[in-house]
């Protein structure tokens, strides 16, 4: 199903599955939603509301409606003394809590990952033996991410915060060494990839919980795959509608001198961001209780909306994205001398998932591409939404294309080109194929994947006998197809921006009226580019 997309890289064989689900049933974790709470037998969890089943192009394992169910019908009950957090590791573990007394600096998150990573070392000895089975052998987060992988997503912001999240990484993890040793914790669950996958499980796994920043980790509510909630765009009845509302304005403005301006939405996109979420921990039952989001049909996969993120933020802490992403956006930075920037933050200057500009960064340009002494009469029209006219318009539009022209000319390669290696990564079965794709693109497409073989190590030796990929090579595949996937996002955005704009432009500029905003988009965003 379009807009679904797994928690985790790898999941667990379903061996222990059985165990797990009875062994959740003795912890009154239960789909039941009537008075009585708990089934009459405790042999599983689940079967009553929803059942495991697997979904190969939605996400992999996740939940799956039972029966049918109802928007706003509870499906799932986990009590608070299921939920693995940082107090419940120290209470079952005095030992560990003592130790954690003696590091006050340790912030939530590193205790509860340290925790983990004691829970993992005892093995069957520990309590949440059962539900450690569940947990992937590994993610795919930024902090994952090698030098190679991070060049790869090209764009800067995201190769800043890939490169950042590793060196939080790292910082944590050499925090915590010193803790981990007094636990005499095993030397292989001490070591930094040991870290990176305790913090991944952190990371990708967590629900919010009030009295703990760190989170909680909820055995069987985290099965749920995600799905990216909805976002109707400037409070409009869909995209037709925004549509409709542009071709009105733009004919008024061509046509109607005193013509009553058509008003988006006063309230921004950026108002219908919040952190929107199907379930949440609930004092007056002290339990994690989910929620149907929507009518299923028996066999239907249920979904948790745990956020609205953009590809860039799920890859950073989910580990993976979305083809087709509603919340995904690029940011765009506009220009040192703008009048207005003090009234639009930078986060608020974007291009959204189908390349239309933000409510902010129109708002922001309108009023700078008017003239000084007309701003402050024409300020509420511009933060009503306002288009104020064709001149005005035109030049806005020919500023942001021109933008994004620039901001594709920069990165290494087309998103043409992408697509083709994308595929072909994930097609490779062995370094031939590959290399005889690398040849028939562009140059630094070709380079790229010389930069990839060097990365791990890949003599040519390997490549002439048609070597088969060794594991860590496929892994490095993996998180490479990543990048190129969300850097083609990332170019689409664009790309559908200048169309977008460019499409404006014309309809306001007809064959007999030329509107020249070379110089003024140059001051705008601070470099020189000509209009095309």
């Amino acid at each position: 199903m379009e807009g679904e997309s797994p928690r985790e890289s790898a999941s667990p064989p379903p061996v222990s599955l059985a165990s797990f689900l009875s062994w959740a049933a003795e912890l009154r974790i239960t789909d039941f939603t009537t008075n009585s709470t708990v089934a009459s037998s405790t042999s599983s969890c689940l079967g009553h509301s929803l059942t495991v089943a697997d979904f190969p192009d939605s996400g992999g394992r996740g939940l799956a409606a039972a029966r049918d169910l109802r928007t706003g019908e509870l499906v799932l009950t986990v009590p608070k003394a299921s939920l693995m957090t940082r107090d419940s590791l120290m209470e079952k573990d005095p030992k560990f809590a003592s130790a954690v007394s003696r590091h006050p600096s340790l912030s939530s998150s590193q205790i509860l990952a340290i925790g983990l990573l004691v829970e993992v070392g005892k093995g069957k000895r520990s309590y949440w033996y059962p539900y450690l089975l569940q947990l992937p052998r590994q993610y795919d987060i930024l902090a994952g991410f090698g030098p190679f992988e991070s060049k790869a997503l090209q764009a800067e912001e995201a190769v800043w915060t890939a490169q950042k999240a590793a060196s939080m990484a790292e910082l944590h993890w050499r925090g915590a060494t010193r803790l981990m040793e007094e636990l005499t914790i095993k030397p292989r669950l001490r070591t930094f990839k040991a870290w990176l996958w305790a913090e991944a499980t952190i990371s990708s796994r967590t629900l919010h919980i009030p009295w703990d920043d760190a989170g909680c980790l909820c055995p069987v509510g985290d099965f749920f795959n995600y799905a990216a909630p909805g976002v109707d765009m400037y409070g409009l009845e869909g995209l037709q509608s925004c549509q409709n509302a542009s071709s009105w304005q733009v004919n008024s403005l061509e046509n109607k001198d005193h013509a009553e301006p058509f008003l988006l939405d006063a309230r921004p996109y950026e108002a219908f961001s919040g952190r929107l979420t199907d379930g949440g921990y609930e004092e007056n039952i002290a339990a994690y209780c989910f929620y149907a989001k929507k009518n299923y049909k028996k066999g239907d996969q249920v979904l948790l909306s745990y956020g609205t993120y953009t590809n860039l933020e799920l890859l950073e802490h989910y580990g993976f994205l979305l083809d087709k992403n509603p919340n995904d956006k690029v940011f765009i930075p506009l220009g040192p001398d703008m009048s207005a920037s003090d009234r639009w933050p930078a986060d608020s200057c974007f291009i959204h998932h189908d390349g239309r500009p933000s409510f902010s960064m129109l708002c922001a340009l309108r009023l700078w591409a008017t003239p000084v002494n007309q701003r402050k009469n024409l300020a509420r029209l511009v933060f009503s939404g306002s288009q104020l006219s064709p001149r005005n318009e035109s030049t806005v539009m020919s500023c942001i294309a021109s933008k994004c022209k620039s901001m594709l000319g920069n990165l290494p390669s087309r998103v043409d080109d992408d697509i083709v290696l994308l595929q072909a990564i994930s097609d490779a079965q062995d370094l031939t194929s590959l290399l005889e794709v690398g040849k028939q693109l562009h140059p630094a497409v070709a380079l790229e994947l010389t930069d990839f073989l060097k990365s791990n190590c890949v003599l040519d030796e390997d490549i002439k006998g048609n070597w088969e990929l060794r594991e860590t090579v496929k892994r490095s595949l993996d998180i490479w197809r990543l990048a190129v996937q969300w850097r083609i996002g990332y170019k689409k955005i664009l790309v559908d921006c200048i169309s977008f704009c460019s499409q404006i432009v014309h309809r306001l500029s007809p064959s007999n009226t030329t509107v020249n905003n070379v110089e003024a988009c140059s001051s705008c965003f601070g470099f020189s580019q000509n209009v095309t």
